[in-house]
């Protein structure tokens, strides 16, 4: 199955490093330009460097901080007023970790304004070109944590379920636009946000970050860490025309993590 994104444009989010960063590669390796978001701009400016640009791309970088709203509004709406996009991959950082009982009632608007104000937000921008053009890929990277709560992840918990179920509702209103609206349900990936929360847990535990990591492989089917370039195959073939009858679900990349149907 050859995948072709030529004239294509995306806006991936979250792009400095890891899965958005994967996302982004394997976008401008099938075709597409792409424009990464980040708030590294010494990161973005080395990926744009090397990205492929043999099928005539033209590449870009919006640095930009997804816990400042305010700010990421007025770039993220100067950013669409001189462009557009036919596939946006929503992605940004996940809020910081911690239980139920340990977080208050800002952390929990803080982690709104992060996981879900700016998807939103980027995405009633997207829309405009995509429904005049008629047609459209959004991706909404989220978490196996919606189907099966993670007790360490409580922000991330509540607030990503949020981002699926609006998504569902949208996938419903404009796929007679021939647009389609999809969320990635996240499994454990080789990131920095794994290597952070590994160090964490090790930490309270009083063990070896190695001991955690290995804990970890074993509750996946497969007994390893998912690889971000996996994601990008996948992220990919979704943005194609390839996925173009699947639309409003939720697909997990986990390795068989999640236990549950």
């Amino acid at each position: 199955m050859n995948i072709s994104l030529k004239n294509k444009k995306a806006l991936v989010g979250g792009s400095s490093g890891g899965i958005g960063k994967a996302i982004a590669q394997q976008l401008a390796a099938s075709g597409a330009s792409v424009t990464l978001m980040s708030h590294s701009e010494e990161k973005l400016q080395h990926i744009v460097a090397k990205l492929p640009k043999d099928q005539g791309q033209q590449h870009q970088y919006l640095v930009v901080d997804f816990n400042d709203f305010h700010g990421y509004r007025n770039i993220i709406t100067d950013y669409f007023e001189h462009n557009s996009v036919d596939i946006l991959v929503n992605n940004t950082q996940g809020p910081a970790a911690g239980g139920a009982l340990e977080k208050k009632v800002s952390d929990y608007q803080e982690a709104f304004d992060l996981l879900f104000k700016t998807v939103v937000f980027t995405t009633e921008l997207a829309l405009k070109h995509m429904i005049e053009n008629n047609w459209g890929r959004i991706i909404n990277v989220a978490s196996v944590s919606v189907k099966e709560p993670l007790s360490y992840l409580a922000l991330s918990n509540a607030i990503r379920a949020a981002v699926v179920t609006w998504a569902k509702s949208l996938a419903t209103d404009v796929g007679k636009h021939n647009i389609t609206v999809n969320n990635v349900l996240t499994g454990y990936f080789d990131t920095d946000r794994i290597a952070q929360l590994n160090a964490k847990k090790a930490e309270q535990l009083g063990i070896e970050q190695s001991e955690v990591r290995k804990e970890m492989e074993s509750r996946v089917a497969l007994q390893r860490i998912g690889d971000p370039k996996e994601y990008g195959y996948l992220a990919t073939f979704l943005a194609s025309d390839n996925a173009a009858y699947i639309t409003g679900i939720n697909i997990p990349i986990d390795g068989g993590l999640l236990k549950s149907l």
